[in-house]
């Protein structure tokens, strides 16, 4: 496959392969579009060329929208540059499906990039296009886990950066973008105000704001996500995916990943079952499927579940499509789920995720005891990032115990019998 122009998702409009992200004849979102080259039909040739690819994203620059050559590198040599991210577990989590009464279910654990979040994919691409086409600063609207991911691949990359973040952001995220070098911008508002206003900014300066007028670019990174999830399944696809929605973006590229190599005959099978997942606090997108609305009503966030904290989701009503199409759904836990949802997956796997990761496992939760999950289901359930990111949301929700230094002191407050 090639990347061969944008195409507009509502009219189908073409425009070259420039940073534009809005149709001029209907306003629809603009997407890559590709053409399909000689291996469509040789399966074997072209999976050996993806194993045989760099332990990155990269190793699938065949599916991604770059073209290569000058002023910025290829999909392949960008491996070698960078914070190239990708390549994250995939944990067989039998004490999580135990615990649920499942038969299966695998967490795919994307808290293992470089900033431990997702983000570093749909970074990682829209840096590599900046770069192609010519941008020296990087910059985006972001509720957290991206503002770490831009400042850190300018840092990696010698590229200049502006991050622009909602003023009552988490601290820890806060921390872990300044470090970087980048200029941090706190505004006064939601995240909907901070995106509205980087699109003002990006009619004025000559940046690449990732998720602006680079997006049709940066949203390609997520299928990557898709491609890994088969790939480490044996070149299979799983029966349903568990993913959380802000945008929406994630949760249809996902679904467009396996699509793209079940059309090149890669994988075989239905698609999926699509199911979302959002917080109460700010759930437009869980709101209009429940009400069999094909458009999201926009609401103001209110939830500890900051990095999905999207109250006018751009692709809401491509999500709620989705999710119906393949027999899945959109649905929505409050802040004590999530809490108890990020519980839950550390004490059953081992894995301590952020606030999003808390509302997907809530959301596993309640579709395994509503029954929507049948017995022989192998469901995958996408982690976004880590749990340090988020410390506020644990805190209060243990107990430490204090004592004197003296095995008397221990037992009387333990007991004997611990892990006897």
């Amino acid at each position: 496959m090639a990347v061969s122009h944008l195409e507009c998702k509502e009219c189908k409009a073409t425009y070259p392969l420039e940073a534009l992200y809005v149709c001029e004849r209907c306003f629809g979102p603009l997407e890559a579009a590709y053409r399909h080259g000689e291996e469509k039909g040789d399966v074997g040739e072209l999976r050996r060329r993806i194993q045989g690819g760099p332990q990155n994203i990269w190793r699938y620059a065949d599916f991604l929208p770059l073209q290569g050559g000058p002023p910025g590198p290829s999909g392949r040599l960008a491996s070698r540059v960078g914070l190239p991210a990708g390549c994250t577990p995939l944990v067989r989590a039998d004490r999580l499906a135990e615990r649920l009464g499942l038969r299966e279910v695998w967490v795919k654990n994307d808290a293992a990039n470089p900033t431990h979040s997702f983000k570093d994919r749909v970074v990682s691409v829209a840096a590599t296009r900046a770069r192609e086409l010519g941008y020296e600063v990087l910059a985006c609207a972001s509720t957290g886990n991206l503002a770490n991911s831009v400042a850190a691949h300018g840092a990696a990359l010698g590229l200049d950066s502006c991050v622009l973040i909602p003023a009552d952001l988490e601290e820890q995220k806060v921390l872990a973008t300044g470090i970087y070098g980048t200029r941090l911008v706190a505004v006064e508002g939601t995240y909907d105000d901070v995106n509205r206003l980087c699109t003002e900014l990006c009619a004025e300066r000559e940046w690449a704001f990732v998720n602006v007028n680079l997006r049709p670019y940066y949203a390609e990174g997520s299928k990557t996500l898709a491609f890994e999830i088969a790939e480490q399944l044996g070149w299979e696809l799983p029966d349903r995916c568990v993913v959380p929605v802000a945008s929406g973006s994630l949760f249809i590229k996902v679904a467009k990943g396996f699509d793209e190599w079940r059309e090149l005959g890669l994988l075989e099978g239905e698609l999926p079952r699509m199911n979302g997942a959002q917080a109460e606090g700010c759930a437009p997108v869980a709101d209009a499927f429940a009400a069999g609305h094909d458009v999201c009503r926009p609401v103001k966030p209110d939830t500890i579940a900051k990095s999905l904290a999207i109250g006018n989701p751009a692709d809401g009503p491509y999500a709620l499509d989705l999710a119906r199409r393949t027999g899945g759904s959109v649905d929505a836990v409050d802040d004590q789920e999530i809490r108890e949802g990020i519980a839950l997956l550390a004490q059953t796997t081992g894995i301590f995720t952020e606030t999003a990761g808390g509302v997907t496992t809530a959301v596993l939760r309640k579709l395994a005891e509503r029954g929507d999950i049948g017995r022989d289901e192998r469901v995958v359930l996408v982690i976004t990032g880590e749990g340090l990111k988020t410390l506020d949301a644990v805190r209060g929700t243990f107990e430490t115990c204090s004592i004197a230094p003296t095995v008397a002191a221990f037992d009387a407050a333990l007991g004997a019998g611990v892990g006897a």
